[in-house]
Parts: structure tokens; sequence; C-alpha cells
């Protein structure tokens, strides 16, 4: 993950700011910077988002195509997650050093859609053991600012948003071969429920607080965060904690009660947000992935 490194004066003046509950840009401790989200930024996807906080700038693409759905679940569709993270994102990530922190984020991504209730799977089955939807999701880490997994996950839940996946039918003839007929109607399709999917919040304890969308400038003044990931409605659904430092239960508790309260306004601002934009339908005057 990018650094910056400080110097002692420098991560004294930022964590006597934060105690003081007045962060370096001016925000709270519980305050996200302004974000950005932008849907259907990529032509030759089945959805996609890009998301930019701060200076973090994350796309990403959904794709759907056909598979056979797993032995264990065998009316069930299922998403996988690859991600990549650019070498321009920051110095760092160029040769390999990108891949590790990308496959981190992958691996997280698999845990907090894990529960049964985040997607909708049975709705991607088109023929129990034989014929399913596989959602391809692709992340790309454009820049790195800070605050990356909760940029990510916003980014997916918008992607997801914007997915649409044609109808099918299943014509089989006499003998009982299967035929799979496509929809060509652009509109005839499915929309996935994106009302259980969790964004994450991650916390950085600098000192004796805690604070939420973290830069890069506290990053460094952080030992330890804890990362939830917390439903429109507030349910914890999964947690990891990261960095060298330890956290004792008592911070744990309080930056878990400040992960609930701050994601919940997050999934209502990021919805107002998709809602406004499909309102205005073909409309929309977009600014797209190059713009």
């Amino acid at each position: 993950m990018a650094t910056v490194v400080l110097s002692e004066a420098e991560k004294v003046y930022i964590v006597h700011g934060v105690q003081e509950d007045l962060r370096l840009d001016g925000r709270g401790c519980e305050d996200y910077r302004c974000a950005e989200v932008e849907t259907d930024v990529v032509s030759n996807t089945s959805g996609s988002a890009r998301v930019k906080l701060g200076h973090t700038d994350v796309l990403v693409g959904v794709k759907a195509e056909m598979g056979t759905p797993k032995l264990e679940k065998p009316d069930e569709g299922y998403l996988e997650f690859f991600v990549d993270c650019s070498a321009n994102a920051t110095p760092e990530f160029e040769g390999r050093g990108g891949e590790e922190l990308g496959s981190e984020i992958a691996n997280t991504l698999c845990r907090v859609f894990s529960s049964e209730s985040t997607v909708d799977l049975k709705s991607l089955c088109i023929n129990p053991r034989e014929h399913c939807w596989v959602l391809y999701v692709d992340v790309l880490l454009l820049e790195c600012g800070g605050n990356l997994f909760d940029a990510i996950s916003v980014a997916v839940k918008a992607a997801l948003f914007n997915t649409r996946i044609p109808k099918v039918r299943v014509l089989e003839d006499q003998e009982g071969s299967k035929e799979i007929e496509l929809s060509d109607d652009p509109y005839d399709c499915i929309r996935l429920s994106v009302d259980n999917v969790p964004c994450i919040v991650t916390l950085n304890k600098i000192g004796y607080r805690h604070v939420v969308d973290a830069t890069l400038q506290e990053e460094a003044c952080s030992l330890a965060s804890l990362l939830i990931s917390v439903t429109s409605k507030g349910a914890l659904t999964s947690m990891k904690k990261m960095g060298k430092g330890s956290l004792d239960p008592e911070s744990i508790f309080e930056m878990m009660e400040t992960g609930k309260r701050v994601g919940k306004s997050l999934h209502t601002a990021l919805q107002k947000i998709l809602d406004e934009e499909e309102s205005l339908g073909t409309s929309r005057q977009k600014v797209g992935f190059l713009g």
C-alpha cells in the first residue's frame, strides 16, 4: 500500500489535531471526503463505475459470462474478484509491488461477499447444475491517496447496481437437448438488487481516537486499523484488523459502533447518487473513463 514518510513533528501535529477532532483538511474524525461517483463508464462491460475519493481513484467493471454452477451450489451463479494495482497509482506498485495488495483486496472482497444474503445468487442460475451467470468483477486502482478499501467497496456496489444481465430462455427439443437463447432487447435484462451489498468502513486508530476515510498522511500516523463491512441497515457482516499495532477491546467496540453509524450514512448518500443518475436515463451527460 502507498505510504508517505513524515517527520516526528508532522506526526505529532496530526495526532494532536485528531485528539481535538480537527484534521489537517478541516474534517472531523467521522467525516468522509467528498466522493465523485459515476456509473456506466466502460462500454464493453455489463456494468461499471468509477469512484474518486480525495486522491484515490478506482475503476470497476463487471462482466457477466455464462459458466457452470459450482458443485456445492448447483442452483446459484457466483462472483469472481480480480484487482489490478496500476503502476501509475504509486511508484510502490512498479514491478510486482501491487500484486500482493491486489490479492489482499480481492480476498477481502470475497469474504465481504461470502454472506448468502449479500447478492441473490439464485437469480444468476439459468439451468441448475448446467448453466449460470458468472460475474467477473475487475477492480483497477488508478490512483492511491489513502482509504483504498472503502473507495473500492463503494465502486463495486455502484458497478453492481449498474449491471444489466441479458434475459435467457432455455428451449428443450423433443430429444431432450437444451438450447439457450439470449434476448436481443438491451432493455430485457435482469437487474441485481444491491440492498444488502455491504460497504467497507476503515477506521484508523490515531492516538487515543479513531478516524474514518484516512488520508495517506493520517495512515502514516496509525499503527492499527479496523476494516468492517456494514449493510445499509447498519448490520456488521465482517471485520478485519490491520496494521502492526494492537487494539484494546474497548477501542474495538467504539470503532465498531462508529463504523455502523458512518456506514449507514455512506449507503444513504451513495444510493441517493445512484438513484439520481438512474432517473436521468439516456439524457445524462457522461464524463466517461477518459473524462
